[in-house]
């Protein structure tokens, strides 16, 4: 019962952050099985015994090849998925227990779980350094066919 909520969840989530992103109405139901697939390797992983950085990485790389396919499958750009998909492993919890504990004195958690979140933002980051958010796949698909309508963007 509990994975059949997590699916359900991290689906509605994803869609929904594609929904409030203005992502196209086409592309939410692909966002939501993006950052479905992600978050369930995550879970389980973790659920496993593996360390959430290293359960963030596999996921994120994860999410990252599905999103490169989807983008080419569907002449979308890549950045409509990887930010949906990549949403419901934002360590939005973690960082609420840490800035909790240093209200509350707890130093030595704090920190630890400051730092925790620190790293899974930093894996955020560099995948999308690593892996690439760029549009040069979709450019690739839209050729012009026929003369460009409009101004020349140096013409003045």
């Amino acid at each position: 019962m509990t994975i059949i909520a997590q699916v359900l969840t991290s689906f509605v989530a994803s869609a929904a952050f594609g929904l409030l992103f203005n992502a196209p109405k086409s592309s939410l139901i692909k966002g939501g099985f993006v950052g479905m697939c992600g978050w369930m390797i995550y879970y389980g992983m973790e659920a496993s015994g593996i360390d959430a950085v290293i359960a963030t990485v596999t996921a994120s790389f994860v999410i990252a090849v599905i999103s490169q396919v989807f983008a080419k499958v569907y002449r979308t750009p890549v950045i409509i998925f990887s930010v949906a998909g990549i949403i419901p492993l934002v360590p939005g919890g973690l960082a609420y227990d840490a800035m909790r504990n240093f209200v509350q004195n707890d130093y030595n958690s704090a920190i630890n779980l400051a730092a925790r979140a620190f790293m899974i933002s930093g894996i955020h980051c560099s995948r999308f350094s690593i892996f690439g958010s760029d549009q040069s796949n979709h450019s690739a698909f839209h050729t012009r066919k026929g003369p460009e309508i409009g101004l020349h963007p140096f013409a003045m």
